[in-house]
């Protein structure tokens, strides 16, 4: 069964203006099946995981080429970025002969940072780079894409074309997480996550020639899950781990290009100096992380002690999709000075200030309480959004509204 991706117009609107489209992600999150279901017949496929075609792109990107024609559709390309050079002389060449260059190469990869030090260089202004996740809870209910916003009409639109979720439905969800092997075949759930784990390790982990020890890693990738939506201290991973500093930094730049976690940066201004410099992370895929965490079942995660990361992991992980399925870089923060007060998000535009925070609680109490710090900040603080539990976008003063979680 396929569920259509949101992602699927911007692909195909950047065919229209970029000679090559990129699509990178985790694995198992449909990069592949996305493109395969959306390419035109005459786009031929080929996958760098066969090594017959890996072997002749690497000794002869000319004939690769050649052999494979165009319009074409590559997968696993970070096998071999060294076909990009090939790659932007034949479209340079297209358009010096005026012909048409547009949507000529799609590719699919899974190691983004290590692609795009060779895309920026060679394809400068010939490719458009696009980020995929495993399903939103938007493509699950098969509603039309949207971009979040925490403007609160648009928030009201959305709970009306959301489906009511009750608390025990999302910790379901949580505990699911969003891989499309997951959601839409009769997979064993641990059985599905133990094989992601062991190919990321033995496959992924291998081919950086970054990692010594896979059963450190390993740890490494448990520790992280078991701290998701927490800040991001190098020190604390080296020490617990037993590993350097650098090997620590080092591990966690290979999760975030591999697209397994989403680093949150504080919100910074030269203003005052009183703002925490230190990110936060999250796992993308929340089941991936319940897996790694050992809970058992969605209602023990629920009662757990890490109920409110999961939760706020969740929402965070939401809106990330919700902004690359949009085609638009996530451009939000979270706050938190000196004094330990802290909110969950803050989204900026321009010299507007929108607070979020994220709460287990049907109706939570002072939820707010920390919005007021940010009129310091010389912006325009705009209405408050309370993430909860709630059935339906209802006030909770003047300046601050409750929010379903289902609407994410």
């Amino acid at each position: 069964m396929y569920i259509q991706r949101h992602l699927e117009s911007q692909v195909r609107e950047a065919s229209n203006y970029y000679p090559v489209v990129m699509v990178c992600g985790q694995r198992q999150v449909g990069k592949s099946t996305m493109l395969n279901h959306i390419r035109e017949k005459e786009r031929r496929y080929v996958t760098l995981d066969d090594g017959n075609a890996r072997r002749l792109a690497e000794q002869d990107p000319a004939l690769f080429f050649e052999t494979y024609g165009s319009p074409l559709l590559i997968d696993e390309f970070q096998r071999v970025p060294s076909l990009l050079l090939e790659m932007k002389r034949i479209v340079d060449q297209k358009i010096l002969n005026g012909e048409d260059s547009q949507g000529v190469y799609w590719l699919t990869g899974s190691q983004k940072f290590q692609m795009m030090k060779n895309v920026s260089e060679s394809l400068a202004g010939r490719i458009a780079v696009f980020d995929l996740s495993g399903f939103s809870a938007a493509e699950l209910e098969k509603r039309s894409p949207d971009v979040f916003h925490p403007d609160i009409e648009r928030l009201k639109q959305r709970v009306k074309d959301s489906r009511p979720k009750n608390i025990h439905q999302i910790y379901e969800r949580i505990f699911i997480g969003g891989m499309p092997k997951i959601n839409t075949a009769d997979l064993d759930r641990e059985r599905f996550y133990t094989d992601y784990v062991n190919t990321y390790l033995e496959r992924d982990i291998k081919e950086l020639s970054l990692v010594g020890k896979l059963g450190e890693f390993y740890d490494f990738l448990v520790y992280m899950a078991a701290r998701t939506s927490q800040e991001l201290k190098y020190s604390e991973i080296a020490n617990t781990i037993g590993i350097s500093m650098p090997t620590a930094r080092e591990w966690v730049s290979i999760l975030e290009r591999s697209g397994v976690i989403f680093i949150l940066r504080p919100y910074y201004t030269n203003t005052t100096n009183r703002l925490v410099k230190t990110p936060k992370m999250y796992f993308m895929d929340t089941g991936l992380a319940a897996y790694l965490c050992r809970w058992p079942n969605a209602q023990t995660l629920e009662y757990g002690a890490m109920d409110g990361a999961f939760l706020e992991t969740y929402a965070v992980s939401e809106i990330v999709k919700s902004y690359q399925n949009g085609g638009k870089t996530p451009d939000f923060y979270y706050y938190r000075d000196i004094d330990k007060k802290e909110i969950d998000l803050v989204i900026v535009e321009g010299n507007k200030i929108y607070p979020i925070e994220i709460k287990k609680a049907k109706a939570p109490k002072n939820a707010d309480k920390n919005f007021s710090v940010l009129g310091k900040l010389g912006m325009e603080v705009q209405p408050g959004v309370i993430l909860c539990m709630a059935d339906e976008v209802l006030p909770y003063n003047r300046d601050v509204w409750y929010v379903p979680v289902s609407a994410l």
